[in-house]
């Protein structure tokens, strides 16, 4: 019966997980591709804040890869993040898709000072060896 107790004990002084914490400075990382964009904003020592995608804001199938797909899950994933007051951000923008340039500008437009934007695509240096060919 001391067990019942306890357990009911515990559970009710639970707390919310979710900490607001202020966040004065963070880093923007946009994964753009050809069929999606995914936008995530961390802290300057990498923990996630807040993100967003292009099928997490409603869209599906060839409408993620737009670039309003992108904007508005940018926008999306900035909008707590501000509230929480940054002020500053880094942008690290990945992929070569067609939502780059709109993720981009609704940074821009959200009220966050960007102090650097860096493009992170990662290129291969010849990268793997092809396969051999089928016929001779």
């Amino acid at each position: 019966m001391a067990k019942a107790i306890l357990k009911f004990l515990s559970r009710r002084k639970r707390r919310s997980r979710k900490s607001i914490r202020r966040i004065p400075k963070g880093v923007i990382h946009v994964q753009a591709g050809f069929n999606n964009t995914i936008v995530t904003v961390t802290d300057v020592w990498g923990r996630v804040v807040s993100s967003s995608s292009a099928g997490n804001c409603g869209f599906r199938g060839p409408r993620k890869g737009t670039p309003f797909a992108a904007q508005t899950a940018a926008v999306n994933a900035i909008r707590p993040v501000v509230d929480q007051g940054m002020k500053r951000a880094d942008v690290m923008i990945k992929g070569a898709g067609l939502g780059r340039d709109a993720a981009l500008r609704a940074i821009r437009n959200s009220g966050i000072r960007l102090t650097f934007v860096r493009d992170v695509t990662p290129l291969p240096h010849n990268g793997c060896r092809p396969p051999k060919k089928r016929r001779v």
